[in-house]
Parts: C-alpha cells; sequence; structure tokens
C-alpha cells in the first residue's frame, strides 16, 4: 500500500533514511517495521523561522516493497530520411527544439555558431586569463548556449507555459540527478552541465540528426515571405521550408540582420543593473539566523524585491556558493553574470541586482528603431570596458560606498578572475539606474540585517537579463506574424526567460512545425 503525506521536519532528519522513516511511523501512527520505504517526492527549505524545517512531500511504502524507476529517452525514431527543419542556435530551446522533432519524426539541422562544450572551455579561459573575447565562442555562444556555463538554474515560474516535468525526466535521462525533480529549487552546476548537453547532442546525432559547430547564420533566405533556407559564413546554403529561431538573447547580429531585411521586429524591455559579491557565511548568517550554517542545510540563497523611485529592483540569477564571471560576447564590453558549481561550495555568494526599465528610457537611441534598447545595453557595457582600463577587468566599488556616490579607495579581493578597478559607479550607469540602484540597496539592508555592507563589492554591468528585442509570433501557430516557416523561439525571440521556460518553448515551436508539415 502506497500513502502520501506532507510533513516538516528538521534539517538532520530529513538528510537520515533511519531517522526519518522513525519521525513518520510516529507521526502517521505506523509501526516502523511496515515502513519498507519514503520516497521524497518534493523538497524545500522553511527558514521564516529560527528554527529552520524541511518540507518535504512523501510516499510511503508499507507492507510493499520500493522500485525505483529509471527515467529512460522516449522512443525516438529514426529521422535521417526525413523532412527537415532548421534550427539555428543549440541552446536549451534549440537542443530541446531538436529532441521533439526528433519525437515527431522530422529531421532537426541545428547550427550553432560556437564551437562544442570541451572547445569552448578554452576560449572561457582566454577571456579570464588573456582578457580576449571571441565573438562566436564565450559565456554566451557555444553548445548549451548562455546556461551551460552559467549555473544550470532550473527553477521556473512558467510552468503553465508547459510540461516542466518532461524537460525534467529528459534532463535526468541524460545524465542529471533525480534531485532535480525534488527540489523546490532545482539546480545542476557548471561542473556538470556539459557532460548533459554532450549527452543531448549524441541523442540527436544517434536518431540520424545533424549538428555543426562554427556555423554562424549569415543570412535568412526566403522566397515570396516564406522561409526558403539560410546561408552560413561559409557560404554554404541550407535549404528548408522551416526554420528555428534559438540564438539567445545576446545575438546581437541576427537581431541586425532581421532589422536590414525588414523582417519584424520590436524593442523589448528588460531590466538592468549590477553584480553584487558577499561572503556566503554572510548570507547564510542573516537567511538562517545563524552563525555557523547547518551542515544539512544547502547555501542560503536570497530572492528580494522592492519599489525604488516608482521603480521595481529586485534581485536576478542569485548564484549561492559561486562566482561572477566575464560573460561579454565581443571585444570592447565588459559584462558580468553569476555561476555556481552543483556543491555551491564556493567562499562567496553572488546576485544581480536589476532596475526594470522600459521602453521610454531608450528614447535617446530611438533613432536605432526597434534596436534602441539594444544600443542602450551596448553603450553601459563599452563604457565599462573603457572605464575598467580597457581590458576584462570590471568596474567595481564597495557597496555602502556605491550607495553614498564614494569612490572606493580599495576593493577587496572577489571571486571575479579578470579582476577589478576601482570606479564611481555613477560613471557607469545612466543617473536614474544608479540613483534607483542606491536607493534599492538601502532597502535591501532594512530587510535583510547585514546585508548593507561595506565588504561587499558591486560589478557592474549585469546587463544581460533578457533579450532587449521580441521576435513577434501568431500567438496561436508560433510563427512570426509576416515570415511564413520562421518560428522565433526561446529568450532570443522575447519568449522565455531561464533554461526551462526556453526548452518549453523548443518544444512547442518544434510541435508547431510538424503540425503545419502535417505530421502527427
Amino acid at each position: 500500500m502506497q500513502k502520501e503525506f506532507q510533513i516538516k521536519v528538521k534539517p538532520e532528519i530529513a538528510h537520515n533514511e533511519e531517522q526519518l522513516k522513525l519521525f513518520v511511523a510516529k507521526k502517521v501512527r505506523l509501526d516502523f517495521k511496515d515502513i519498507n520505504h519514503v520516497e521524497i517526492l518534493k523538497r524545500s527549505v522553511d527558514a521564516r523561522q529560527e528554527n529552520i524545517k524541511i518540507n518535504l512531500s512523501i510516499r510511503l511504502f508499507i507492507q510493499e516493497d520500493f522500485k525505483e524507476k529509471k527515467i529512460e529517452l522516449p522512443d525516438f525514431k529514426d529521422v535521417t530520411n526525413a523532412q527537415e527543419v532548421i534550427i539555428v542556435g543549440a541552446g536549451p530551446a534549440g537542443l530541446f527544439a531538436a529532441l521533439k522533432l526528433i519525437e515527431k519524426g522530422l529531421r532537426p539541422i541545428v547550427l550553432e555558431r560556437g564551437k562544442n562544450v570541451r572547445d569552448r572551455r578554452k576560449d572561457l579561459a582566454a577571456i579570464t586569463r588573456f582578457h580576449t573575447v571571441d565573438e562566436d565562442s564565450n559565456y554566451c555562444f557555444g553548445e548549451g548556449g548562455a546556461g551551460t556555463f552559467s549555473d544550470g538554474k532550473l527553477y521556473t515560474r512558467s510552468k503553465k507555459r508547459g510540461n516542466v516535468k518532461s524537460i525534467l525526466k529528459l534532463l535526468i535521462a541524460h545524465g542529471a540527478t533525480q534531485n532535480i525533480a525534488i527540489d523546490a529549487h532545482p539546480h545542476i552546476g557548471t561542473n556538470k552541465l556539459p557532460k548533459i548537453i554532450q549527452n543531448i547532442r549524441q541523442t540527436i546525432l544517434d536518431h540520424g540528426g545533424i549538428v555543426k559547430f562554427n556555423t554562424r547564420v549569415k543570412d535568412i533566405l526566403l522566397k515570396n515571405d516564406t522561409i526558403n533556407g539560410v546561408e552560413t559564413q561559409n557560404g554554404d546554403i541550407i535549404h528548408a521550408s522551416k526554420l528555428i529561431l534559438a540564438t539567445g538573447h545576446s545575438a546581437r547580429d541576427i537581431f541586425e540582420l532581421l532589422y536590414k531585411k525588414g523582417i519584424a521586429i520590436e524593442a523589448k524591455p528588460f531590466a538592468l543593473g549590477v553584480r553584487v559579491e558577499h561572503s556566503q557565511k554572510l548570507i547564510d548568517s542573516i537567511q538562517y539566523h545563524c552563525e555557523i550554517r547547518n551542515e544539512y542545510l544547502p547555501p542560503a540563497s536570497y530572492s528580494i524585491v522592492k519599489q525604488a523611485k516608482n521603480r521595481g529592483v529586485y534581485s536576478f540569477c542569485m548564484c549561492p556558493g559561486g562566482v561572477i564571471a566575464p560573460s561579454a560576447t565581443a571585444p570592447g564590453e565588459v559584462v558580468t553574470n553569476g555561476w555556481s558549481p552543483s556543491k555551491r561550495d564556493q567562499p562567496t555568494s553572488n546576485s544581480g541586482i536589476v532596475v526594470a526599465l522600459n521602453l521610454q528610457d531608450f528614447a535617446p537611441f530611438q533613432k536605432f528603431g526597434p534596436l534602441a534598447g539594444m544600443e542602450f545595453q551596448k553603450q553601459i557595457e563599452q563604457s565599462s570596458w573603457r572605464l575598467a582600463g580597457e581590458t576584462q577587468r570590471v568596474p567595481a566599488q564597495r557597496l555602502v560606498d556605491f550607495t553614498r556616490g564614494k569612490l572606493s579607495k580599495d576593493i577587496p579581493k572577489t571571486s571575479y578572475i579578470p579582476g577589478t578597478t576601482s570606479v564611481e559607479l555613477g560613471d557607469v550607469l545612466p543617473k536614474f539606474i544608479y540613483q534607483t540602484l542606491q536607493e534599492g540597496f538601502k532597502m535591501f539592508g532594512n530587510s535583510m540585517k547585514g546585508y548593507l555592507t561595506n565588504e561587499a563589492v558591486v560589478h557592474a554591468p549585469e546587463s544581460r537579463t533578457s533579450s532587449p528585442v521580441r521576435i513577434p509570433r501568431d500567438r496561436n501557430t508560433l510563427e512570426h506574424i509576416q515570415i511564413k516557416g520562421l518560428y522565433p523561439c526561446g529568450e532570443g525571440a522575447g519568449f522565455a526567460g531561464g533554461i526551462i521556460s526556453a526548452a518549453i518553448d523548443g518544444e512547442k515551436c518544434a510541435e508547431q512545425c510538424a503540425i503545419s508539415l502535417n505530421v502527427l
């Protein structure tokens, strides 16, 4: 017999199977010997009180054996000789679109401007060591997209958009831990994601799909406002009647290409700010109300939202036990992002702290039309590069100094390996963003006692929170409103905001391709 329950337990009980069985037996008045297994279905931390508890959703196997179900791949078809669909971009949207196409009996041709995950590492090291940025291979471009080397957070609020569980199952089938289906805020870790991405690529290849690296799309070929294929930077022509455009939020050349060709795009609001780093020990003490974190608790995170100067100011992509990484996609710019390894065991934590922007903020760049937000973003990144000595060192300021508009005399060593340059960040950020962040940080300090400290360091800018451009599409068919056979997809099209939502959008676009091609 099986029964499900919701319980709260101490962290040490949640991590000890025998103690958990004893607790549950007493709680539900069962004989301990009758409980063969306690299966954890969902797990989250409740840190609202000083006595921190773990919320568990469990299934008891009472006088019944438990057999762990291994999650395996769907019965994918061999699509070697099937009709072809081009996918531009091998991030989560593109890869999951490819898997769905194979499931539907269509052959994906995945074109990725960057390198495979193994070769990509060398270019990431070059950014850190030599301050050189490869426009096609960096933290944003390459196999797996921006998510591969920026953490692998899987939490999403997009549960109404598609089947989150199916995405998680596919990740598990390709090597992710079962915990991602259990934890309230699942996370894979930058150290483990590359292998999972490689496994997904192998699945695509094993079933007849094609994956091409170092293949930047130079042009989109049209015939009577209908997709006819693409031309690559090598001069190769690939013909197809369906194109899933999943290039991510930083593919500025694609946005420029669409605009040049007269294909409808529009400016989209996004958020921009800074990335702040604290010691993980401090964040643990604030969130867990203790001097030393219980060994059975994960490194603490935080999520905070305030209104300052009539704008939203909020934490973004918080990385407990993580580091700050250089994420520029072209020479002459500085961009920050954060990531954590799977164990989240680094001594520092970091988070983007960003200000919500609106289209009126881009008015000085209106001559760029729908690319106004992109140019606004680009100017700040290029200004940061100049102020940091035309290197990948990042403009930085101690947190209290930031709120006071005071240049820091020195900057403590941070996890950002290229290094920092002490800059008054009011010279980097537009005045309205800077002042809103100053007020926001003060509010954060009031809510989280100890957060507002001069031992914390602000790095600027955090500018790639989401795409500054939206590629409009039909709500039902997901085709571009103007170009038949073009499916704008994922973060780069303005329809997703993270690994899971991008993967869901990729699947949905693939399904619509299949419907359009009369494939059931």
